[in-house]
Order: C-alpha cells, then structure tokens, then sequence
C-alpha cells in the first residue's frame, strides 16, 4: 500500500512537470544535467590525457553515469530550475553553487568508501573538485549569457527605455534588481548617477556610475537616456529641485522611488515608482512647528472645522486628528464629499470620534444647534467662495458666504462662549481688486474688531486670521486643470505670460495654520512665508515637462488673457501695512488698519440692505467704502472706481 502510494505521488510529480506550465522548468533542469555531465567528462578526460591512468573507455562511462544521477538529484533538491533564466539573480547562483558543493561532497565520500569495491576502480578526487568549479561556472555563465543576449536584443530593437538612475548606494543597487527581475518592465539602466566622488568611474551590478552634475548630459546624447529614476532617499529638498529642474531641462520623465515603508515585504515593485510631484520644484526646507505647544490646546478638546471636505479644511482635520481631540466636528455642505472623508478617517486612520455635520454656514439656524448641541472650545473656518472670476459674476454668493457666513459663526463663537476662533484668509484679501478677495478682507476687519471688544463683547473668544497664498493641488485650483489639460494632450491654458502667484504645499499652510492659530493670542493677522512667486508659465511647462512631453512642440500652450477681478501679482501685504517677527521664522504677524466694531456693523447693516435687494453694484460700492484699497480690474465694477476718482476731482475744483 504504501509502495502504491509512492507510486503515485512520482507519477503525479511527474505529470506536473510535463504540462505546460512547467515545460521551461524541465528544460532547464535537463540542461543544467548535460551541461554538468559535459563538464565531467571534459575534466575526466583531461585529467586523464594528464596522467594516463587507467582505461578511459571502461572508465569513464560508469563514473560519467554516476556524476549525472547524483547532479540531477541535487538540482532537483535544490530547485535551480525554478528561477527564470532570464531574470537570473544571486539567489539562482547560490542555488547552483549548493547543489554542485553538495554533489562534490557526496562524490568524493562514495568514492573513498563505495566505488572501490562495486565498480574495482575510483576516480580521483582532484576530478570532482574541477568538476565542481567548471560546473558551477558553467551553469550560472549560461544564464548570465543568455541574459545579456536578450538585453541586447530587446536594446536593439528599442523595446526598452535608456534609464538611468540617481544615486548609487543600496536603494539605487536594489532598484536596478528590481528592474532587471520584473519581466514586464520597459526600463534599461544604462549608468548609475551619484554625488559622491569616491564612486565615480566605478560601477554597481556592471553598471558605470557617473557624477550627477556633469554627466547627464552627456549620457543624453551617447545612449538617447529618456527617463530618470531618483531612489536616495535621504536627498535634501534643495538638492533633488536642483536635480529635477536640470532634469526637466533636457526633456527627461522623473520618477521617484517611494518610502522604503510604503514597500511590500521590504521588497521594491517597480509598479510603483511614482512620478514627481510639482511640490518637489519648491525646494523648501521642511517646516517645523511647535507640537507641544499646539497639544496642549487642541488635546481632549471639541473641534469644530469648516470646509471640511475641501483642500484646506479636510487636511487641517487630518493634522488636528494627530492630536487626539476629545471630538472633531467636521461641517459642509458638500454631502458627498463630506461622506468620503469622514469614510477615510474611520477606515484608514482609525478615528471614531469625528462627526460628519451636513450644514450650510449661511444657515445660522442650523449652526446655532450645531454650536449649543457639540460646544466646540476651537473654530477652524476654512469655508469660503474662493474662485476669483465666478464670484465677479456671483457677487452676492462671495457677500453671502464669505462675509455673512463668517459673521455667523464669529457671532455663534461669541454667544457659546468658543475659546478661539481661526479664520483662514488669502492673500487676494491685500489690495483686492475682485469680489471674493474684498469680501475676505470684509470678514477679516469684522473678525478683528470682534476681538479688539472681547472683554465686553466677545466673552473672552480670541480671534486670530491667518493669510496666505495658493495651495498647490487644491481644489480647482490650476494644478488639477493644467493636468487634465496635459492628459487630453492641450493645449494648456495660461491666463498672462506673466502672471505670478505665491505657492504652499497644502500641508505646509496647515502646519502653519495650526501653529499661528492655536499659539496667537487674538486679534492678529498672521503671514506666512510663502517663497518666491511662481510665474504660472513656468508652472505649466514644468508640468508638461513632468509629464515627459515638451512644451510647444508636444503640448501647446495658449494665452487668453486676464479673468475679470485677476491681477498679475498677488501681494500678502497693503503697501501701508508692516510686518512683525514672530516666535516661528515662517509666521510674520502684520500691523494693518483696525476699524471700530461699531463703524464694522453699520457698513454691513449698509451691506445687508444692498444684499436684499440684489444690488451688485450697492454691494460692491459699500465693499469698496470699507475697504478703501479695493479697486476693481477688468471687471464690470471699475465703473465704482471711475465714479469716485471723478467725485475727488470735482471736489477739489470747488
């Protein structure tokens, strides 16, 4: 029974071997077996021509037979048939070398014990210690050879792309493994890039490394290099722009290599080598921020975020969900976007105390329960009309949202006794020359003389506004239109040839949010460092360069001219106002004009009056008399401006 069993399980083994899947396998298996065999007899017969000991011809067969039988058990223990040949790596080779040391050994102790009294005759043992090296370089020489010929091949007929990667060191070296193991990769590393001078003119795997900032080019042109592959991963932020931005400049596709912790089994899939992100071409040091500071007041605290699912205020509950409040309330109106935010934090970063509020902020009715059922003890207000161009045409909604929606929730902090309330402002806000940048400068006035009354109005809730510019990647913003505008092959649009915009990454602004927020004590305008300007030309041919097309040739890129309310450059300062340093080198504190509340509350009595009425203009015009540096641009509204230029000029012939 048990003989049956044995038979079997040979004969099942069998079967497996010989269906189509396995037919590679015992290929190789059968010419790793002739292969050692070749080897044994050519050693055999030269040690043989050497000595001339004994017969060849009686000889040599059985000892050929015996060698064969043994090999072939060794490899099928040892499975050197199982690696593919083409991708034949370390773990194959060490594979071979086992199974031709094991073999060896197995040899020589049936030839000191056995042979002699079977056969009458042994071999020497010097033949199976050159059998031994000449099998194992053998084996292993025809996968490498094979190996190359493919490469070759593949390479002359363009199937792959000359790739080279930036740096040199482990993760480079792992890299490039994992290109040559992946069967379907379109990848040829043709040099390794480094920095460092004591490797250059060496080379990693056969590959030559070069130095970084001199060799590129040169690569380009010699092997038609087309792609680029950054794997350091401890490369400053100053450096990899650097690198990025002469990369761009020769017309090469960036890829990254992600966090060692994103791989799977500490292994890299190069599946997932990412693109660049544009937030690499900002090259700025990494902000830090004071995170016992922001503990102490956001630790078992009840959170209330507006905006919740949009760029900023989604991010924010992510960074504030990092200091365990006791709850965080996330408000809007937007249902959907609202539900699959919430769904992220439950799923992904196990928080159960968050609270999806569907609410408008304009519906003071709704947010008074809102305020009196969860007492929130910190605001976040990221809600707001943001789009320039829309609300020129929709002045009432910019009216509605940003100005009366803020006051409701200033008013509802004040009644419920908030601690402090963080309104979240743009640099459109300076020198407005729309309607949604003048209605956040409307909100900002009234949220500071809210505060400058806090000890008989406010009942203690301090206000705090922090300003800054565009966020890359929000919502609507240029990055995502510039994008799919690439993707559907342009041509991309451009408003101005020179228009520029501060940028921020959108978690570095929330960083700063929460540090300037929580840390001031009520009543600022808190700027943050934003860098240099951008110019929106450049941010579009670097995408499209990203993306590994060229600008004008591949993607064209058009101008059609400045939006209503647009400017060419957008400032975070009035030219009256001065800055202060602050506690954090990123975080300036800005003396501005301060307005009394009651002054405040009449102009947007003023306000709610032209509101009813769906007087644009009235509106507008009540804006432009609160905020005297409001002058409209292209827009429908400069006639306000000409009316009161040509009001000054009459007065001053009376």
């Amino acid at each position: 029974m048990k003989m049956k069993r044995l038979t079997l399980s040979f004969g099942n083994s069998l079967k497996k071997f010989l269906t189509k899947k396995y037919t590679s396998r015992l290929t190789v298996l059968w010419a790793d077996i002739l292969l050692s065999g070749f080897s044994y007899f050519v050693c055999y017969f030269l040690f043989w021509q050497f000595l001339r000991r004994g017969s060849l011809t009686d000889q040599l067969p059985a000892l050929l037979g015996l060698t064969v039988i043994v090999k072939a058990l060794f490899f099928y223990f040892f499975k050197t048939y199982n690696g593919v040949v083409r991708f034949a790596g370390e773990k194959d080779a060490f594979r071979i070398l086992l199974a031709n040391f094991s073999a060896m050994l197995l040899l020589i102790l049936l030839n000191l014990t056995l042979l002699k009294s079977i056969l009458g005759f042994k071999a020497p043992n010097t033949v199976y210690l050159f059998d031994f090296l000449a099998s194992t370089f053998v084996l292993i020489g025809y996968r490498i050879f094979i190996r190359l010929i493919l490469d070759f091949t593949e390479a002359g007929f363009g199937l792959k792309v000359p790739t080279v990667i930036f740096g040199a060191g482990q993760a480079g070296y792992i890299t490039k493994r994992a290109i040559d193991k992946d069967p379907q990769t379109r990848y040829r590393i043709v040099a390794f890039l480094d920095d460092n001078p004591g490797l250059h003119n060496k080379r990693l795997d056969g590959v030559p490394i070069c130095a970084a900032r001199n060799c590129l080019e040169k690569l380009v042109k010699s092997h038609n290099v087309r792609q680029v592959i950054i794997s350091i991963q401890s490369l400053s932020d100053k450096r990899k722009k650097e690198f990025i931005e002469q990369c761009l400049s020769l017309n090469l596709k960036v890829l990254q290599v992600p966090p060692v912790r994103t791989w799977i089994n500490s292994e890299l899939n190069v599946h997932r080598l990412k693109d660049v992100r544009l937030e690499d071409l900002l090259g700025r040091d990494p902000i830090h921020i004071d995170t016992k500071a922001i503990s102490d007041q956001l630790h078992r605290k009840r959170v209330l975020i507006t905006g919740a699912a949009g760029s900023i205020g989604s991010e924010l509950a992510r960074q504030v969900a990092g200091f365990e409040p006791a709850e965080l309330l996330l408000v809007d109106n937007a249902e959907t976007p609202l539900v699959e935010f919430h769904l992220e934090l439950q799923e992904q970063h196990k928080i159960t105390y968050a609270k999806a509020l569907v609410a408008d902020i304009t519906d003071e009715c709704r947010m008074d329960y809102i305020f009196r059922r969860y007492r929130p003890e910190i605001v976040f207000h990221a809600a707001a009309y943001k789009h320039v161009p829309i609300m020129e045409l929709n002045p009432r909604e910019a009216v509605r949202v940003n100005v009366f929606g803020t006051k409701i929730l200033a008013d509802l902090s004040v009644t419920h006794g908030v601690k402090k309330f963080v309104m979240i402002s743009t640099d459109k806000a300076v020198n407005p020359t729309n309607v949604m940048g003048a209605s956040k400068r409307v909100a900002e006035i009234y949220t500071q003389a809210l505060d400058r009354c806090h000890t008989a109005v406010s009942g203690g809730t301090r206000f705090v506004t922090t300003r800054f510019g565009n966020v890359l990647g929000s919502n609507g913003s240029v990055i995502p239109r510039f994008k799919k505008q690439i993707e559907s092959g342009g041509p991309v649009t451009v408003t101005h040839p020179e228009v520029t915009r501060y940028f921020m990454t959108i978690q570095e602004a929330c960083r700063l949010v929460l540090e300037a927020g929580v840390t001031g004590n009520g009543g600022e305008i808190f700027l943050f460092d934003m860098g240099e300007r951008i110019r929106i030309l450049d941010l579009a041919e670097k995408m499209i360069r990203l993306a590994g097309k060229r600008p004008y040739e591949d993607i064209e890129i058009v101008f059609t001219g400045l939006r209503p309310g647009e400017k060419l450059t957008e400032e975070l300062l009035n030219d009256s106002e001065k800055t202060i340093p602050t506690h954090h080198e990123k975080i300036l504190k800005a003396k501005v004009a301060e307005f009394e509340l009651e002054f405040v509350e009449a102009k947007l009595k003023e306000l709610q009056k032209c509101f009813a009425l769906h007087d644009e203009l009235g509106m507008v015009a009540v804006m432009k008399e609160l905020v005297p540096e409001y002058i409209s641009n292209n827009s429908k509204f400069s006639v306000l401006d000409k009316v009161s230029v040509d009001s000054d000029l009459s007065g001053e012939g009376v």
